[in-house]
């Protein structure tokens, strides 16, 4: 089956601020607004703009590449929106004119990509946007097998008075595969949400960036920059272009 990168927005983008909108960017733009140094920006599965308004709001100059006419349709109904320019495709092949200072794969985004392939490729595209010495952030979780009894799990993701969230999930090993569903209930009923994830795990990313000519700069537990320690579910990994060929 081929992949559809517009598959997973055209499902959720009705209810896709309204189903993060607890997840507070202000650690991650303030940390990108300081990678990026002055310089443009360009994210990859932009979306809604949960990040690239804010750093657009601090005066950088930011594009897009968003697989989903239905998310860049939601982010160019916002304030602001019609100034970044968006690219509508595949974010693993899909360029933007222009070289960048930083490219961006927040929310765990890279996994939505269907195989080792596309992500190797993703990883090639944005050291193509960048310009040298520019910087590619990856915010990701780290695998947890573990968290899987007979190879399943449901998990509550947020419980709150006014909607609760929850997340099935199979794991499919053999291929680092995984098929999940969110469930959302509020006052508006129940909403499923799904989405297939090809995980990696961090040093699999390190060895993609490297294929791509990149390297390793940093890599936190999240966007404050809390060491990456061997507890930490999450990462944020920062790579970087040479100066010079």
């Amino acid at each position: 089956m081929s992949f559809d990168a517009s598959a997973y927005g055209r499902q959720v983008a009705d209810v896709y601020d309204e189903t993060y909108a607890h997840l507070t960017p202000d650690a991650a733009v303030a940390r990108l607004a300081e990678l990026a140094d002055g310089g443009p920006v360009c994210e990859f599965g932009i979306g809604t703009g949960r990040l690239a308004l804010p750093l657009a709001a601090r005066g950088l100059t930011v594009a897009g590449v968003e697989g989903s006419p239905e998310m860049a349709a939601g982010l160019r109904a916002k304030p602001g929106g019609d100034a970044i320019e968006v690219a509508v495709g595949d974010f693993s092949t899909t360029r933007v004119p222009g070289e960048f200072a930083l490219v961006l794969l927040a929310f765990n985004t890279i996994f939505a990509l269907p195989d080792q392939a596309a992500q190797v490729a993703c990883f090639r595209n944005a050291a193509a946007h960048l310009r040298p010495g520019g910087r590619f952030v990856v915010e990701a979780w780290t695998p947890d097998p573990g968290a899987f009894h007979a190879g399943a799990a449901l998990r509550p993701v947020r419980v709150a008075e006014d909607a609760v969230l929850l997340e099935a999930a199979l794991l499919h090993p053999a291929e680092q595969r995984m098929t999940t569903t969110k469930i959302r209930f509020s006052s508006d009923g129940v909403q499923l949400l799904p989405a297939n994830h090809r995980y990696a795990w961090p040093a699999e990313l390190d060895l993609m960036a490297e294929l791509a000519g990149m390297r390793r700069e940093h890599r936190w537990e999240d966007w404050t920059g809390r060491p990456f320690t061997d507890h930490s579910r999450e990462h944020v990994s920062v790579y970087r272009l040479p100066e010079s060929a």
